[in-house]
């Protein structure tokens, strides 16, 4: 019934006296683990004496418990890069990339990467998140530290199944707690909303804020900040209940968990750009009360949309990061974040030398757009059914974006040629309505996509390590690196 099982990468693994490696069993099958040896926490077919797993969540954590560098761990304020990967079988290419564009590595990688919002439109849980990172981390035999980031948390409840799956680093997303219009409020309103904030919770009190902000100059290396009454208040107004709800979850997870964990608090999603002030004020108000934040993810100015390159003026981009960066290096504990950050090629060598090692760039879709360029290119009868999913859903799933696609732009995949299809990957409008229709795309056509994948898988492999080593090596080379 089975082929010689002859293991696949890693080529057996030792343990605890008990061997692992991945093979397939049957000619064209999925990939299963084998356990030759004993152990009862594993759950397969017994073949004398190889147990033959499916790779299972439950699998992946007993592995882990044989096999500590599986674990994800905190990373700190290290140069990171988080690789989201909503059809669970990128991390390969995602290490494949690290090894050719940062063979010293310079960056310290999150493979387990995924928000609320992902889950719940993927029907995914945290825990086959996970478990998809750590079979490619076997896989790969990646050795060195690796991170799990659950990304966008906005409530409390959302804690513990990232928690119960071993997570080590929370984004924090309390923007539905963020005034957009404190931005343009007059003193009045201010005062009013900052007379009404949680300020229990935020254990402090305006006099108190007053004092310590305004009336004096806060020198940082080359920017001197003054506040005064007005933007204080305006800072406050905007952002109070904001620190307030980041405290709340900073709290909650520290109760529902013993181990060590990074956090990132992320204001990204906002209507205005983030102030240096304002920079300044959540980073004070969040560190002197002891939030172990290491990430800091503020709104920039221009624009950052999904799966396309940074929109706005790059000296103004510039000029405002060589004030956030300031402000970070002020306070040396954390790292700036950039959400929405795969794709933004023209902006990566002014974050390499402004902020060198202390930055984090988060990526999402960029990965599963790649898997779409190989179906366009292996399989167009897919890619034309895919295509045309997120024609008819785009309108209903861009609610949660900032987007300037012209879906009228996209054509209908029966409109377009077979050899003119991966081009589609390449044009703004279709990249932009393609990234964000995943759910309805994914939950329509993924096992297709996944079964196309699993046939022409060093297609994909070879697409991640191309595509990332272009996000990776202005940020390797300003190290020194290749």
């Amino acid at each position: 019934m089975y082929a010689n099982l002859q293991p696949q990468a890693p080529s057996g693994v030792q343990a605890n006296g008990v061997t692992f490696f991945l093979a397939n069993v049957m000619p064209g099958s999925a990939r299963r683990l084998i356990v030759r040896g004993r152990d009862d926490r594993f759950t397969g077919e017994r073949r004398g004496d190889d147990l033959i797993c499916p790779l299972t969540v439950q699998n992946a954590r007993a592995l882990q418990e044989h096999l500590p560098w599986l674990k994800p761990q905190p990373l700190g304020a290290h140069l990171s890069i988080g690789f989201g990967d909503r059809i669970g079988v990128a991390t390969p290419g995602h290490i494949d990339a690290l090894r050719a564009a940062d063979p010293n590595g310079c960056f310290a990688p999150i493979f387990a990467q995924q928000s609320v919002r992902e889950n719940e439109r993927l029907h995914r849980t945290p825990e086959a998140v996970m478990a998809a990172a750590i079979w490619g981390v076997f896989a790969l035999d990646w050795r060195a530290p690796w991170g799990a980031d659950a990304d966008h948390v906005k409530e409390v409840a959302h804690v513990a199944p990232f928690v119960a799956a071993g997570y080590t680093f929370f984004t924090v997303d309390p923007s539905d707690h963020v005034d957009n219009a404190a931005q343009t409020d007059d003193l009045a309103t201010l005062r009013a909303k900052c007379a009404a904030l949680p300020w229990a919770m935020l254990e402090t009190h305006y006099t108190a804020l007053h004092n310590a902000y305004c009336g004096r100059a806060i020198e940082l290396d080359g920017v001197a900040l003054h506040f005064d009454e007005e933007t204080l208040l305006r800072g406050l107004a905007k952002y109070g209940r904001a620190i307030a709800h980041t405290l709340t979850i900073t709290k909650a997870l520290r109760t529902a968990s013993a181990a060590a964990f990074d956090l990132e608090m992320s204001v990204d999603e906002t209507d205005a750009p983030t102030s240096v002030h304002e920079h300044y004020f959540i980073a004070n108000e969040l560190l002197r009360r002891g939030a172990p934040v290491v990430s800091l993810a503020p709104r920039f100015v221009g624009k950052f949309q999904k799966g396309v390159d940074y929109m706005g003026d790059l000296g103004e981009f510039e000029a405002e990061l060589a004030r956030h960066v300031a402000v970070m290096r002020h306070f040396d504990r954390y790292k700036l974040s950039v959400h929405t950050g795969s794709d933004k090629f023209s902006i990566y060598p002014i974050l390499a030398r402004h902020a060198g090692a202390r930055v984090h760039v988060k990526t999402a879709g960029t990965s599963y757009l790649e898997a779409l360029r190989i179906a366009a290119a292996r399989d167009p009868a897919l890619f034309r059914r895919i295509l045309d999913t997120g024609r008819d859903h785009y309108e209903h799933d861009k609610k949660t974006y900032f987007l300037d696609c012209r879906p009228e732009h996209v054509p209908p995949g029966a409109a377009v040629a077979d050899q003119d299809l991966p081009a589609l990957l390449d044009q703004f409008d279709a990249r932009q309505l393609l990234h964000v229709t995943f759910g309805s795309i994914l939950n329509a056509h993924g096992v297709a996509l996944q079964e196309m994948l699993r046939a022409y898988p060093d297609d994909y492999r070879g697409a991640l390590q191309r595509h990332f080593a272009r996000h990776l090596q202005p940020f390797v080379a300003g190290h020194g690196g290749p």
